[in-house]
């Protein structure tokens, strides 16, 4: 997605060869415009699917998830890293670990809100090694619903997560596929990549 792409270009930041900073727009200030964008064309992408839920992970896809569901006109569940008192009931869990923060987190989604009956897209702000993804769909596969896809913000197609993810037969659509950044430059893959 050109619009996503042009964004990191101007106001992402490089960290490192692995790290790519786009707080200004995407993960802690949001761009609510570009997530509407975004929405729409995952939207477009998944058009056939009769998505009924999007199901994300606490924190950083919760925005990007919620603007998303307004074009599918679908409610957002958002996996909690948490057990809080407001959680009554049954819950789906599993183990994931965090590629930004370095430790393993117990997810839980409440039983009522995901059921087999349900065609489920996870939607998330980047895509590396695909702990977080992995997570989530074994959440929907402990519901029984259907998994109709992953839509993500950006995937850094340099890093194993893609291509693992895509290799359990999950249909992964990244807007922005990152291929290098090094030298502080953000490289895009072609469509050949």
């Amino acid at each position: 997605m050109k619009l996503l792409e042009d964004r990191i270009r101007r106001d992402g930041v490089v960290v490192d060869e692995d790290v790519l900073k786009v707080d200004q727009f995407l993960n802690h200030q949001m761009d609510v415009g570009l997530f509407e964008e975004m929405g729409k064309e995952w939207a477009r992408l998944f058009a056939k699917d009769n998505v009924t839920k999007i199901l994300t992970i606490e924190a950083s896809g919760i925005g990007i998830a919620c603007v998303a569901a307004e074009q599918f006109g679908c409610p957002v569940i958002f996996a909690k890293k948490s057990r809080t008192k407001n959680i009554n009931g049954e819950v789906y869990s599993t183990q994931v670990r965090s590629f930004t923060h370095g430790n393993v987190s117990t997810v839980i989604v409440s039983k009522q809100f995901l059921k087999p009956e349900d065609r489920v897209l996870l939607i998330d702000d980047f895509l590396a090694n695909g702990a977080a993804l992995e997570g989530l769909i074994d959440l929907v596969q402990q519901s029984g619903a259907t998994l109709v896809g992953a839509g993500i913000a950006v995937e850094k197609a340099f890093q194993p997560g893609g291509q693992r993810i895509r290799a359990k037969g999950v249909r992964v659509e990244s807007l922005a596929r990152v291929k290098s950044m090094r030298g502080g430059k953000v490289e895009f893959c072609g469509a050949d990549f």
